[in-house]
């Protein structure tokens, strides 16, 4: 051995990124393992490298026993106070059995041993740095795609796109650019292995983390999330600040904010709705663009009854129901859109003495945020005027599914 080798290890640890006793941790393994194959030894071992001596030695390791059964493993006491009078029963003799022609045998065998593990250390200096960027968004390359996943290049390491979290209406191509978002590192036999996400919500929330400095400093807070990947998508936001504009902040001047966003998936729609505690008034601001006559809360089973002009019912409903689902979605309460035809046939509407509901949502307007930032009641370019089947679509009861994501 020589000062190259340290030199080695230095270089290697500059450029890995890999701590030199991991390295030398694992030379001494390696010599430990050449060591009891090439000279048919059994007994316990240690090998101590000294780079800064440039030498290598390797010693023999038995327990101080009364009556030795194996004397490869074992040393009787009275021998072991023949070497040293300090020796106990217990205590560990070493004694050095370094070959003469180790040095060449060794340095054959050990290097695979060395470049395994040299290997292994990477690995895990991969995954220590991933799993901690688990629900987080990262720059990727498209490498190949197969018939089942798709293979994004993130650096250090390649990372799976399942075709159950790509988006159905984007292609790929190799060599594109796209953001996505890591939802789980997991050790392989092969090294780390990163799973990452198009349709997951924690996608669209990092990116507006991203592009509202007001959400990123905390000012303005993602309350929930509802999320039809490719489509559209709809958030609810909240500021415990009076002078800021959750929503305006959101949507950005001339809606440049939310735009940008909208690009990065590809032209999904985004609706920004105002959070608030008041399930009359999420409920209400959650069905926007369509407005809202009326709001009526069971508690118990966490339902809604919302009544809307019959010119809107289409509107609140949307096409193929999407709208309705998503605020339900969104709120967590079950929402049961009627028509104020059906509402007043019923007699649920309008309300006969408490005008409480009717002042709360004339307080609140409903807001229909478009990305060019303008207010739009009964002209939504992504809605359908008029539902799709011919029957009659006055009354659609829907149910919250648990949204794990938000």
């Amino acid at each position: 051995m020589s000062s190259d080798l340290l030199d080695a290890l230095t270089a290697l640890e500059k450029q890995k990124g890999i701590s030199r006793d991991v390295i030398v941790e694992a030379i001494e393994a390696a010599l430990v393992t050449a060591y009891k194959r090439n000279f048919n030894q059994a007994q316990n071992v240690r090998v101590d490298l000294n780079l800064e001596k440039g030498t290598m030695k390797v010693y023999s390791r038995k327990d101080v026993v009364e009556e030795v059964e194996d004397e490869r493993l074992q040393i009787a006491l009275e021998d072991a106070e023949a070497i040293n009078p300090a020796y106990e029963i217990g205590d560990i003799v070493e004694e050095e059995v370094t070959p003469r022609d180790f040095g060449r045998i060794a340095a054959q065998t050990a290097k695979q041993v060395v470049t395994q593990r040299v290997r292994e250390a990477e690995r895990g200096l991969i995954y220590d740095e991933y799993v901690d960027r688990e629900d987080d968004i990262v720059n990727g390359i498209v490498e190949r795609l197969d018939a089942r996943n798709l293979y994004v290049g993130l650096g250090k390491v390649e990372a799976v796109l399942p075709a159950s979290e790509q988006i159905t209406t984007e292609s790929y191509q190799p060599h594109d650019r796209i953001k996505v978002y890591i939802t789980k590192v997991e050790r392989t036999s092969r090294g780390p292995q990163v799973f990452v996400s198009r349709t997951h919500p924690g996608l669209l929330r990092r990116l507006f983390e991203m592009e509202v400095p007001e959400i990123y400093d905390g000012t303005v807070e993602i309350k929930s999330i509802a999320r039809e990947a490719g489509d559209r998508s709809k958030i609810s936001v909240h500021t415990n600040n009076e002078e800021v504009d959750p929503v305006g902040s959101c949507v950005g001047s001339r809606g440049a904010r939310v735009q940008s966003i909208s690009n990065e998936l590809n032209g999904e729609k985004v609706d920004i709705v105002e959070w608030s505690e008041d399930p009359v008034i999420f409920v209400a601001n959650a069905l926007s663009p369509s407005k809202v006559l009326d709001v009526k809360v069971n508690e118990e089973d966490r339902s809604t009854t919302v009544v809307v002009p019959d010119y809107q019912l289409s509107l609140a409903i949307g096409k193929r129901g999407q709208n309705a689902r998503l605020a339900a979605k969104l709120t967590g309460w079950k929402i049961d859109i009627k028509s104020e035809t059906d509402a007043r046939e019923l007699g649920i509407y309008p309300p006969t003495a408490d005008h409480s509901v009717e002042e709360r949502l004339f307080d609140n307007d409903v807001y229909a945020v478009t990305e060019n930032g303008n207010d739009e009641y009964n002209e939504d370019p992504y809605f359908d005027d008029e539902p799709e089947e011919e029957s009659d679509l006055k009354t659609i009861d829907l149910y919250s599914e648990t949204n794990e994501d938000n």
